[in-house]
């Protein structure tokens, strides 16, 4: 394909025999034990799967964003929201912050051991009464002496319940609103800190958590970036954050649309395979057009990007119809397996379930649909923090 060279070829054919010898045969477990095993983000980190973008000086590969592009892909193929969001929250997210933000020590401290697998993060901004609302933050982080007292709690976070370490916006400013936000690093062994699993009805294989703080006392030195930065830096790396979920929900798509077009290559009905009623030809046909829209826009954007273009309005965008795309996909597919797509044991139960929280998840469509209308319709304009 145009965007991928060869040596981009050959990793995906590595990557995609990694999963399938790794992670498809224990998914089911994971499923059931709501949550990853540790072994397995080692064996991420011994693959050099977290470092993609990372900096080689930190043990990173410091490769372009195609590698991205491509894990992302194959992630997607292991019919697994939950994994997904677990084995990228840690590199994306969490990590992305403290490469980022994060000092020499904090790099050394937490970026290193995170390349290898060694130490898991997770990103906490979302509350119980903030939602997709940021600058409305309650948690606090009051500086006394040395160190930062923080009183609050966190919802809706992936890894929140096993990770080492919380990469978690505060209020070191409560009066301010985004100017009072700042980002710190809490260990999870400190005192005060608590998680709580919640259910949900996907992503099963992902340890969704609460996590809550009562009179946490972090060191002062675990302030990532400036204080009272931490709104812009939530803000500049949401792009990342939007694109890779606009990867994943075509690839998603996509991945979906293979496995009902080989249900329907084996399904017969009145005395015919299934792929030959007309009806079913053109939705499939009508699907595969807007998967191969969908992706090349991705791909445009990814090539951007990677150029270092700053793609607020495109990432919100790209986000929007990718995981709308995926919802309607994977809802079309489930028809074609009839009442075999509603049973467990088939792929598409898990699909229609995972997909659903691509609309909510790192930007609401209707936050994303708002963020477009300020661009198009106010002309207001976003531009990094420098």
């Amino acid at each position: 394909m145009y965007y991928f060279t060869e040596e981009h070829q050959l990793f995906r054919e590595s990557l995609r025999a990694f999963l399938e010898k790794e992670v498809r045969p224990n998914i089911d477990q994971w499923e059931e034990d709501r949550e990853l095993p540790r072994s397995i983000y080692k064996k991420f980190g011994e693959m050099g799967y977290f470092g993609l973008m990372q900096p080689e000086k930190y043990g990173g590969m410091d490769l372009d964003f195609w590698y991205t592009v491509i894990f992302n892909e194959e992630v997607a193929r292991m019919n697994s929201g939950g994994f997904g969001a677990s084995i990228g929250a840690h590199p994306y997210l969490a990590l992305t912050h403290i490469n980022a933000e994060g000092n020499e020590q904090q790099k050394q401290d937490y970026l290193v051991p995170g390349i290898r697998g060694e130490r898991i993060g997770c990103l906490a901004i979302t509350e119980p009464f903030g939602g997709s609302d940021v600058q409305a933050i309650r948690t606090t982080a009051i500086k006394e002496g040395d160190h930062y007292r923080i009183n609050g709690s966190k919802t809706f976070i992936t890894n929140g319940v096993n990770s080492d370490y919380i990469v978690a916006a505060v209020k070191t400013d409560p009066d301010a609103k985004a100017k009072g936000i700042s980002m710190m690093i809490i260990d999870r062994d400190t005192p005060g800190v608590s998680a709580t699993k919640l259910r949900k009805l996907g992503w099963h294989a992902s340890d969704t958590g609460e996590i809550a703080f009562d009179d946490v006392m972090v060191p002062a030195g675990n302030l990532l970036g400036y204080e009272g930065a931490g709104f812009f830096y939530i803000m500049q790396h949401f792009v990342l954050e939007r694109l890779t979920m606009a990867i994943g929900g075509v690839a998603s798509a996509e991945y979906a649309l293979e496995v009902a077009l080989k249900y329907m290559s084996e399904r017969e009905a009145f005395g015919r395979k299934i792929n030959k009623f007309q009806v079913l030809r053109h939705r499939v046909a009508q699907m595969s057009a807007e998967i191969e829209m969908n992706k090349h826009f991705c791909y445009g954007l990814s090539q951007r990007f990677e150029a270092g273009d700053y793609l607020v309005k495109e990432a919100s965008m790209a986000k929007l119809l990718g995981t709308q795309l995926a919802d309607k996909v994977i809802n079309q597919c489930l028809q074609m397996f009839g009442g075999y797509g509603f049973m467990e044991e088939y792929p598409l139960a898990r699909m229609y379930r995972d997909t659903r929280l691509g609309q909510i998840g790192g930007g609401t469509s209707e936050i994303l649909c708002e963020i477009i209308s300020k661009i198009h319709i106010d002309g207001q304009g976003y531009a990094p923090k420098t």
